[in-house]
Parts: structure tokens; C-alpha cells; sequence
């Protein structure tokens, strides 16, 4: 059979019940005085919440990683640290503080692929080279929004208007 004649198919929905353990949703220890926790809704194109428990969202960066389902109304959270330093691009230039978010859900034909930018890095947020990449317009979509001193807000929206952006890696 050529691959014209494959049916097509679709990550999910085992990923959510299947790759989570309990506490995989913390890269560090919640008292650690620099935790930060990570929290948004997964959305559809009509910014409506996908509400299948069983999306994936994992974040990473450097040394640390968690791995957390969306719940029933497609919320997620996790509990991380905003990296101190991230390695460089090749040639050198200097990336500001981010995370990795990869999203696995029913439908997508593989995981989709973003980045969470913090809202008080403006001026090395300005200067990130990745962040360049995206238009100007879009770029306020891949910084989390501070909703107190310790949490953070991302929403990911699959498709559609205000869509997050996301990257082939």
C-alpha cells in the first residue's frame, strides 16, 4: 500500500491517561522559593475549552521538565522555575528566558510545538532571535500573562483567531 492509500491518523487520546504519574506536573519542589506555577486552558478555534481530559502539555527547559493532562474544561498547570540562563542559539546569540510547551491532543496529526516567553523579561524578550521570527502582532501571544507573583497564565489556543503560535523544530 503507498502512503497515498494510508488512512490518516491522529496522537491521542492516549497520551493523557497513558505518559502522566502523579507529580510529574512539578519540575521542583513546592517550596522552592522561585517556583513559579503555569497555568492556562487549552483551546479550540473558537477559543472554546477542548473539553477532553486527556490532552498532554509538557514544559521543559534546561534540567527541568513536567508533564501534566488537561483536566475535563481543558485546564492545565504545572509547577516550573523561570530559567536563570538558556543556552545560546548557534552562533551565539543570546535567547531570552523561555520555556518549551509541546501539546499533545485528539486530532493533532503530531504534537504542536510553542514557547512561553515571561512577561517581565520585555527588553531580552525584545531582543530573542526565535521571538523575531514571529510577527509583530503575534509575538504578545507566546508571553504568559502574570496573574500574581507566583502565577503565570498561558493559554494555548489550537487554531483559529489569536491562535498560538507554534514551531516546526
Amino acid at each position: 500500500m503507498t502512503s497515498d492509500q494510508s488512512p490518516s491518523q491522529t496522537i491521542g487520546p492516549m497520551y493523557g491517561f497513558a505518559l502522566c504519574e502523579e507529580g510529574m506536573d512539578r519540575a521542583v519542589a513546592p517550596d522552592d522559593p522561585h517556583a513559579v506555577t503555569v497555568t492556562g486552558v487549552l483551546l479550540d478555534g473558537d477559543g472554546e475549552p477542548i473539553q477532553h481530559p486527556d490532552a498532554l502539555i509538557e514544559v521543559w527547559q534546561g534540567e527541568q521538565f513536567a508533564r501534566c493532562r488537561t483536566d475535563a474544561f481543558g485546564r492545565w498547570s504545572v509547577l516550573v522555575r523561570k530559567p536563570a540562563q538558556v543556552p545560546p542559539l548557534p552562533g551565539g546569540k543570546a535567547q531570552a528566558p523561555h520555556l518549551n510547551v509541546t501539546v499533545w491532543a485528539r486530532g493533532l496529526m503530531k504534537q504542536a510545538q510553542t514557547r512561553l516567553y515571561f512577561p517581565d523579561e520585555a527588553a531580552r524578550n525584545a531582543d530573542d532571535p526565535v521571538l523575531a521570527l514571529v510577527e509583530a502582532d503575534r509575538r504578545p501571544l507566546l508571553v504568559a500573562e502574570r496573574e500574581s507573583d507566583r502565577v503565570l497564565r498561558f493559554d494555548i489556543r489550537i487554531q483559529g483567531p489569536r491562535e498560538t503560535v507554534f514551531f516546526d523544530f
